[in-house]
């Protein structure tokens, strides 16, 4: 069980902070079944997860973690789907988020980079798959290395430089 006050990785919503650990605060809902209350670093609102659940929920990484994640960056390879079709491309990257790992997310975030650099045009649904994997990383990164979320970029770029 997480404590209040604790950051956790919830699903595929990235960073969130424990507020609460109570009943849902709806008329007719079970008043016999815990729920965490949390809050999304990055974004806005609440989500209610039963403790006793099947979602993901891991602790955020350790400073040593994340600071090895950074220092393996170069070696990760980009996540590039070679087929064109829409519904491809969203069952791939969906598959990488299923993961829960921060490794998939610096390979989406490259492999995104790279397609996008190579198309005339910007599609947005790839635009907003690369905000979501570099906002869930970067919210992780943040509250591991303790700094501000719009600071992660320019740090990771000093360890590792441009790739």
């Amino acid at each position: 069980m997480f404590a209040i006050g604790e950051k956790i990785i919830y699903g595929e919503n990235g960073v969130c902070t424990v507020d609460k650990i109570d009943a849902l605060p709806m008329a007719g809902s079970p008043q016999d079944k815990l729920y965490y209350h949390l809050s999304p670093f990055v974004g806005t609102g609440v989500f209610f997860a039963p403790v006793e659940s099947n979602v993901f929920m891991r602790p955020v990484m350790s400073r040593e973690e994340a600071e090895a994640l950074i220092d393996a960056m170069p070696g990760i390879e980009p996540a590039i789907c070679n087929d064109n079709r829409f519904n491809h491309v969203d069952a791939f990257y969906k598959e990488l988020f299923r993961q829960h790992s921060c490794e998939a997310l610096v390979a989406i975030v490259k492999g995104l980079r790279q397609r996008m650099a190579t198309r005339k045009t910007k599609s947005s649904r790839a635009e907003a798959t690369l905000r979501r994997a570099k906002d869930m990383l970067h919210g992780e990164l943040a509250v591991a290395l303790d700094l501000d979320f719009q600071d992660v970029e320019g740090y990771i770029l000093s360890r590792v430089g441009k790739q």
